[in-house]
Order: structure tokens, then sequence, then C-alpha cells
């Protein structure tokens, strides 16, 4: 007597939400089978590793999970389920140990993606996790079957026993996460909040001199202020505007406030180490002959970009000692709108977290489960985006199980790792 097959679960979307997914389903004996458009997975995964794969973060869990804003009542269950301590054993799992940066950021040690990536896959083609790639998904058919084009252009049907849906928010469209999924959603009643840029840089109107001399000059250990948040970090000049770590900690309070208003104004500390008045005083030394920018450089410290934000605010800088300091300790930039959501980091909006259960299933999809940037939340960089990414696919793997009534035998762990500090 021959066995009955094992159910079959399609995860749509390769990336590091889809990918989890597999893997959770593929250790509970589920045949998982991953359908990407793109010809190989993990293409954003990829990109996010050129600079080093920031996975993590090491910083307290309540801090840590804070970071989420508005979705971390959501987020919060499903990050102690599987947090910061948990991701950094499943990388040692695969053999890639990490190390915790100077800045509390996790790393693994190679540095890069690509490691940890070709290790996942073997893992996965071990479990028995099938990738059908360049399988574009168009939606569901008028029966319910998942429908997709083909590598040949061919309609493709397919009807499995559940569905994990990872198809990423649209950012970086040319790797694969272009936000066309929103249309089938939509025709399926469900709700979508349109996607917006997310950790993105900002447009403002630089002079000629500050576009043709100081483009892809960093300013370095700054702080920049919007409302009444701070942030320490660097940024980067750029053509059209200003982009960079401490810019992107402020980016969702930016963007809203530029739909709100059509304008931000950032205020940029460029010596946010020294106090106004001890600042003032250096600048009360005799200039002796120095032009304005020797006499900043030397007295304040400043770099040539430095000094030039100061002239793009105030042609004529001011004469007092104390108005100046005030100027360099606030120096105003005045935003007028955001990058375009294709090359931003990240993307916000999606699938209000009402349309899912506490499982990530669709309410009105029952067997259809979503992870990753499809849902509606944001978090800065700094290892939060790729945190959530994998609970969230962890979370919708788990929630398919329940669903199919199978062991979640995948991923095990202590239940106190995700309270515990890391």
């Amino acid at each position: 007597m021959s066995l009955p097959s094992p159910p079959q679960v399609a995860v749509i979307g390769g990336g590091p939400a889809g990918l989890i997914a597999a893997e959770v389903l593929g250790q509970s004996g589920v045949s998982a089978t991953v359908y990407d458009q793109m010809p190989s997975v993990g293409r954003k995964f990829l990109m996010a590793g050129r600079g080093g794969l920031n996975l993590t973060h090491s910083e307290d869990f309540e801090r840590f999970a804070a970071r989420y804003a508005e979705a971390q009542p959501h987020l919060r269950p499903l990050l102690e389920a599987f947090g910061p301590e948990d991701l950094r054993a499943w990388c040692k799992g695969l053999g890639q140990e990490t190390f915790v940066g100077s800045s509390g950021r996790v790393f693994p040690k190679a540095f890069k993606a690509s490691p940890l990536l070709r290790a996942w896959l073997s893992r996965l083609d071990a479990l028995g996790v099938r990738l059908a790639l360049r399988h574009r998904w168009q939606g569901w058919d008028e029966v319910g079957r998942l429908v997709f084009t083909d590598p040949a252009g061919e309609t493709l049907r397919v009807t499995p026993d559940a569905t994990v849906l990872a198809l990423g928010g649209a950012s970086w469209p040319r790797l694969g996460s272009d936000g066309a999924w929103t249309s089938p959603l939509e025709a399926a009643g469900i709700a979508v909040m349109p996607l917006r840029p997310a950790n993105m840089g900002f447009t403002l109107a630089w002079s000629e001199v500050m576009r043709s001399r100081f483009e892809g000059e960093p300013l370095k250990r700054i702080a920049l202020t919007f409302g009444d948040v701070t942030v320490r970090g660097e940024a980067v000049v750029t053509a059209e505007g200003i982009e960079g770590g401490a810019v992107y900690a402020l980016s969702a309070r930016l963007r809203d406030a530029i739909e709100k208003q059509g304008h931000a104004t950032l205020t940029v500390d460029l010596r946010p180490d020294l106090p106004a008045e001890a600042l003032a005083a250096r600048l009360e030394a005799p200039r002796r002959g120095q032009s304005a920018s020797t006499f900043l450089r030397k007295a304040a410290g400043l770099s040539p970009v430095g000094v030039a934000l100061l002239r793009e605010a105030r042609p004529a800088l001011p004469e007092r000692a104390e108005d100046l300091a005030r100027l360099i300790k606030a120096v105003p930039l005045a935003l007028t709108g955001t990058k375009s959501l294709e090359r931003a980091i990240s993307s916000a909006g999606g699938i209000p977290f009402g349309e899912v259960d506490e499982h990530l299933m669709l309410r009105k999809k029952p067997g259809v489960f979503v992870a990753g940037e499809m849902l509606d939340w944001e978090a800065p960089t700094g290892g939060y985006l790729l945190q959530a990414t994998f609970a969230t696919g962890i979370a919708a793997a788990r929630g398919a199980l329940a669903h199919l009534e199978i062991p979640d035998a995948a991923l095990t762990r202590s239940p106190s790792s995700a309270t515990r500090q890391p």
C-alpha cells in the first residue's frame, strides 16, 4: 500500500521571508515549492549584503521592539517567537558565525550575504524544497487556483493545500520586488495600503556649487533633528539632496510631513559633541587674515562640506560668534520631496494587520498566509528590517502548519531566548 503524499504548500516569493517559510515547512515534512519570477532567489538579500549584511541588532529587546512603532503590537509576539538571538543561532547552524559591531548591529563574520545564501539553499535542497524560477504570479482564477506565467509564457494553475505569500515590497523592482501583487490582492477584496518609500533619501534645492563640488561627500559625526527626535550618525550629500543612515532613521517622520505639508525642515548639528557656548568661545578667536573656510576649519573643526552647508543656509555668515555657533548647531535644510520608491531601501504600506489573523492568514482567503514586506509595517535600518522579515516568514509557515494540522518540527528554540537581553 502506498504512503499518502505529504501536503503541498506554495511559497510565492524567493526572498528571506519566503525561503525561511519554506525551510520551516520542509523541516515539518511538508512538500514546499518556492515560486519566484526571477532567474534566481535572494537577489535583494544579496544586494543588502554588498556593504555588509546587517542581520539584526543586539540592543535590549524592549528597545528593539519599539523600533517598529505603530506595528509593534502586531510584530512583538512574532519577534518574541523568533528574536535576534534566534536569528544568530540559525546563522551559526548554517556555518556562518556572527559578530556584534561597535554600533550594536549584528553581521555575519564573512560580512557578506553570498556564503549564507549558498549554505541556506543547500539546506533547502536537502529538505526537498523545490524552486520554480521565472514563474510570475498572476493571482487566483475563478475557482481559487493559483495562476502563474511560466518561463515559456504559458499559463500554469496550481492547487496547493496552503499558500504563503512573500512577494516583498516595491523597492528595487529590478531585483524582483515590484509590488505587482497589489492588483490581485485588491481584486480579491483585500485592503492594501499604498506602497510608499521607506529608509530613503530626500530632495532639496542645492546650489550649483553644492551639487558640482560636494556630491558624494559624507557628513560625518553629525546629529539630525526633526521635531522632537534627534539622531546621531552620518549622511551623504547627493546631487538631488541628502541620504544616509541618520537620514533613514528619521525618514518615516520626514516623509509623512512632506506628504501633508509639501515640505519639511531638517536641522543639522555639525558639532553635536560640543555645546553651543563652548563653540562660541572658540569662534571668538581672532581670524588673523584667515578666510572664513580656514577659520571655521581650525576654530570649529568643520570640513569643507560642512562649511558649504552653512553657506547654503546663510550665504552671508553671521558675524557674531554666538549667532555663528547657533547656525553650526542647527543648520536648516528645506526638504522638498522623497527619493523614488524604486531606489528606497524598503517600502511602507501593504496589507494591514487587520486583514490577517494571529497566524498571518488572510481572513478573506483561508489557507493563504502573508509574510515580510507585504504586510504594512516599516522599521529603520540597523537589522530591524531583516529580523522582522525572518520572524514573519516563520510565523506564516507555522500558521500554515497549524492550518494543515501538522506538528511544527522546525527551528526549535529556548522559550526564554527572545526576552533575554541579546
